[in-house]
């Protein structure tokens, strides 16, 4: 890797963070998976660079982010629709924009959705830590958020990038639907919660973050009032704290919890979670795997 393979933050935005698909395999650790949010909009970014779906991009959040390479770079934005502008003029979102040295790449703030996806042909070369580059905002491993000043280094590139005229890409949701298999503690919760759950209309919270989707809606009442010990918890568990209200635990989430699981969201119909703003209504549909 060449010293001038390398990338200048000058605004870091709210938060924006280094990620791949996750670290696996560490849960007996105490280590979540972490990893993109938005897999396909990260897997999408790469593709269009020349870069392998496990290249390190950039994950941003609401505002997006700016940026100087060293040397020219070919990059690309996915993930939830904004401005990109190279030196202030307007350049294309989804689809391979080459910057020049010294340019300045701004990613806007989201138009709609939340995590705009930056990837940069040969990746964003941090050190891995146990095996990927991701920022795990639970357990502190990984690179952390973006700040001014922070040099990043990129990978020599390696394919061709993927130019497309036109990408069909889904919006962000106006409505997110979850699938939900029941269990494994579906039995801690009455029959009228449980009816409650695939019948309610919830709003996503404002404290929804990388670790979980918090809801807001109908509580859950619970049949049971002892004390359930700490368990594993895999993502997209639908775990249900005191309040009642469901959190629905997204690629940062701690790996065990004390607090009843009523269900799972199957892994693919999480993506669009990541997308999904304060406010927008959210539905459970029970479903069987």
């Amino acid at each position: 890797m060449s010293d001038r393979l390398r990338v200048e933050v000058v605004r870091p935005g709210a938060l924006t963070t280094v990620q791949d698909l996750g670290r696996t395999g560490h849960a007996h650790l105490g280590v979540p998976r972490s990893g993109a949010l938005d897999a396909p909009a990260h897997r999408m970014a790469n593709r269009l660079v020349g870069n392998a779906a496990e290249a390190a991009t950039l994950e941003t959040t609401v505002d997006g982010t700016a940026l100087r390479p060293l040397s020219p770079v070919t990059v690309a934005v996915t993930g939830a629709p904004c401005a990109v502008r190279v030196d202030g003029r307007p350049a294309a979102w989804g689809a391979p924009v080459r910057v020049p040295a010294g340019a300045v790449l701004d990613v806007g703030r989201a138009a709609a959705g939340l995590r705009s996806y930056v990837a940069f042909a040969g990746g964003v070369a941090v050190e891995p830590v146990l095996g990927s580059r991701s920022t795990d905002l639970l357990s502190g491993l990984g690179p952390a958020p973006l700040s001014v000043g922070d040099v990043l280094p990129l990978g020599t590139p390696r394919g061709r990038s993927c130019g497309a005229d036109a990408i069909p890409w889904p919006g962000p949701p106006a409505e997110l639907v979850l699938p939900v298999v029941l269990g494994p503690r579906h039995d801690w919760f009455t029959p009228r919660a449980r009816a409650a759950l695939g019948r309610g209309v919830y709003t996503v919270s404002t404290a929804s973050n990388r670790i979980g989707l918090r809801t807001e809606g109908p509580a859950l009442e619970r049949a049971r009032a002892d004390e359930l010990p700490s368990e594993g918890m895999v993502l997209g568990s639908v775990q249900v704290p005191p309040d009642g209200r469901p959190v629905v635990f997204l690629a940062d989430h701690p790996v065990t919890g004390g607090y009843p699981v009523i269900g799972v969201v199957p892994e693919e119909h999480l993506w669009a979670a990541a997308q999904a703003v304060p406010g927008t209504r959210l539905r459970f549909v029970p479903a069987r795997r």
